[in-house]
């Protein structure tokens, strides 16, 4: 994955935060909360969230003083997966706090995501007051010992033991953060020490661009220059990136550069619209036939930002061609994921978005555009028999309620190009990552690595509080929907309008899948129901939002917009067929491809 310098990390405001001070202070002492929060300002964070605690209240009430705006959510692990939302969607660091003990505990779940996903989410908790637990006397209250219970899931997670040592202790928290692959981090205060005074006038304070590596630019000029040399001969490029270009901002340059080449272009299914999906060199990950035939047929293979996980069948046959007979070039802000998975004749350590604008101008110098791709016509005709083949699924006549294929080809159908879709679930997940395209960067969430249900509406309420210009939907099984719900209140009270598309099929749809694709009779099920009495839609009225229900595909598009028009965050609860539903689009192929 590349790393997080791009535009949007803000130096200019950076750099006039190095002379900050809050406003009334006439003198460099202040409390250690409030110097901890001023840390968090010059290393570029502008949101937190979490549970407050009594112990934070020298830390947070001094949050708008330093332009950090604050939300506090139902659970601490629903507030990292809010924060991986915010991260996701600005390229940045942000903050979610937890307590001594449970509240910490809880947060530590969303940081296991956070390590999955590689977002730079950072973790504050408070630990009991230090009498009670160094040594530990046994029996104190909420004493836990966060920092190595963190230590498994984070890059780093470390206690400040002395108020001076705070500015250095987030120096190196933010510099693990976003170094290399990005990911969590923890730092842990003694609650006693964030309201001690301390005179901050000999402690260093600087601003992000002067405490870590903003850009690795464009790498290797001579690995750069052999790069171009390869993909400008080439006859049959391909192209993948995956999540590290969308860190990099540089989906455009990639595109540039793919469309010069006339080359094949794909994507991992987090970096899902990296390249808008209607383009006619872009090969679905869905359409596993074809883009396992394109990626054979290729002589020089380019990666970007991307490890080659089990969802890429790992880089290698038989997903993709033998590297023993193509050249494989691969671009990287982490040197451990070079060559990780997949063989390369050429290894690039570079930001993604320098390097991919040094390769365009390189490969221009030495060949001109192409008009089309290689066999494009056989691919297309390959591509036609997916879709032929996934038609039966779509068209499946739906006995009670909606086929949930039809339901996500309409919900895409009443939202704009840019909107951002978050999904959750299990089957549900399925049939939106088949029919629910993606067209521009930055519009697709989803816990792929960890397939962590109950992310979905944390996921959309930290997109929208960061991007809230855009609109955000969620398409969500019922039973992941339930993980989080309360949130719902969360997003009410922050004024964050997203739309939760909730699959109704009163059960755990992928686990009847699972029982169904071993034999198991119906009778023989065990722990795949939710009872179908249960309202999603009047549960978020209860809560003060819009709620619709939808049983016909008639219904479903006036009642988004009537969702949209609401200015709230609403719940349409769809009923969908669960026998459809039981045998969703691409389950097949998701199970094979856990076994290569």
């Amino acid at each position: 994955m590349s790393g997080l310098a791009s535009p949007k990390a803000g130096l200019a405001q950076l750099n006039a935060c190095h002379e900050t001070r809050r406003m009334g202070s006439a003198t460099d002492t202040m409390t250690v909360g409030e110097l901890l929060v001023r840390c968090l300002q010059l290393e570029g964070v502008d949101f937190m969230c979490g549970i407050v605690d009594g112990a934070h209240i020298p830390m947070v009430v001094h949050t708008p003083d330093y332009g950090i705006r604050y939300v506090n959510a139902h659970h601490e692990e629903a507030a990292a997966h809010i924060a991986e939302g915010y991260c996701r969607m600005t390229h940045k660091p942000c903050v979610v706090i937890g307590n001594p003990g449970p509240g910490g505990a809880n947060m530590l779940a969303g940081l296991t995501s956070a390590h999955g996903e590689g977002h730079p989410v950072v973790g504050l908790v408070c630990t009991r007051r230090s009498a009670t637990t160094q040594p530990d006397r046994g029996g104190a209250w909420q004493a836990t010992d966060l920092v190595a219970m963190a230590k498994p899931m984070t890059k780093f997670s470390e206690l400040v033991t002395r108020p001076d040592r705070v500015p250095e202790l987030v120096r190196a928290a933010f510099r693990a953060a976003t170094e290399g692959r990005p990911g969590p981090v923890l730092l842990a205060v003694p609650d006693e020490m964030l309201g001690e005074s301390i005179d901050c006038s000999e402690i260093r304070l600087t601003p992000a661009e002067r405490n870590r590596v903003m850009t690795l630019g464009a790498g290797d000029p001579t690995a750069v220059a052999q790069a171009a040399y390869w993909l400008a001969g080439s006859e049959r490029p391909f192209i993948f990136a995956g999540k590290g270009v969308l860190w990099a901002e540089a989906s455009g340059e990639l595109v540039e550069l793919g469309d010069h080449l006339a080359a094949a272009m794909s994507s991992s299914l987090g970096a899902r619209g990296v390249i808008p999906e209607d383009h006619p060199n872009y090969f679905h990950l869905f359409d596993m036939s074809t883009t396992r035939a394109v990626r054979d047929d290729a002589d020089v293979v380019l990666v970007v930002g991307a490890r080659l996980g089990e969802y890429d069948g790992w880089g290698m046959p038989p997903a993709w061609g033998d590297p023993d007979r193509q050249k494989t070039i691969q671009i990287d802000c982490d040197p451990l994921s070079i060559g990780l998975n997949r063989p390369v004749d050429l290894g690039i350590v570079a930001d993604a978005r320098a390097a991919l604008s040094a390769l365009v101008e390189g490969v221009r110098d030495r060949s001109g555009p192409r008009r089309q791709m290689v066999d494009a016509d056989r691919y297309g005709q390959m591509r036609a028999e997916t879709i032929s083949n996934a038609a039966p699924f779509v068209l499946a006549e739906a006995a009670d309620g909606l086929n949930p294929g039809q339901m996500v080809m309409a919900v895409r159908e009443a939202f704009p190009r840019d909107a951002v879709t978050v999904v959750d679930g299990g089957n549900t997940t399925l049939w939106a990552v088949a029919l629910n395209p993606i067209y521009e960067p930055d519009s697709f969430l989803y816990s792929v690595k960890m397939g962590y249900l109950g992310t979905g509406l944390p996921f959309a309420i930290g997109a929208k509080l960061a991007a809230p210009h855009r609109p955000v939907y969620l398409v969500s099984g019922d039973g992941a929907f339930g993980f989080n719900a309360m949130e719902l209140e969360t997003a009410l009270r922050s004024d964050v309008p997203v739309v939760c598309i909730v699959s109704v099929d009163g059960g755990w749809g992928m686990e009847r899948s699972a029982h169904k694709f071993k034999g198991i009779p119906k009778d023989r099920y065990q722990g795949t129901d939710i009872l179908p009495s249960t309202r999603y839609d009047l549960l978020a009225e209860a809560l003060g939002c819009h709620g619709e229900h939808v049983s016909t595909i008639a219904e479903l598009a006036p009642a988004i917009a009537r969702a949209v028009e609401s200015g709230k965050p609403a719940v349409i609860h769809v009923v969908v067929d669960p026998e459809v539903n039981v045998n969703a689009i691409g389950y097949e192929q998701f199970q094979y491809s856990r076994t290569l």
